[in-house]
């Protein structure tokens, strides 16, 4: 399965680093990023391991939780693209198509 983290994904990825350095303790940064990292190479095998993101309720948006974090992701049949990569505590919401 191929997986595609989005670049709003990756940026989600860099700010943890860069909020966790302004914070002093960039070594819990390093520790996240590289742990988080590794939950979204899973999804190259186990592209369903993640659970449906409860406020969407669709089979198509799910998400790995790795507290204190969310990776949501938009499962694809033959692609798995990383959306969005932040706190536990945010609600997911997309926007409205016009």
């Amino acid at each position: 399965m191929k997986v595609v983290v989005t670049r709003t994904a990756a940026e989600d990825l860099e700010s943890i680093r860069e909020h966790y350095n302004d914070e002093g303790a960039p070594q819990v940064g390093e520790k996240f990023q590289r742990e988080l990292v590794e939950h979204i190479q899973h999804l190259e095998t186990h592209p369903d391991l993640g659970r449906i993101v409860p406020e969407l309720d669709s089979p198509s948006i799910r998400e790995l939780i790795h507290p204190p974090f969310r990776i949501v992701y938009l499962r694809e049949e033959s692609s798995v693209h990383i959306i969005r990569v932040w706190r536990s505590e945010r609600l997911l919401v997309l926007p409205e198509e016009d």
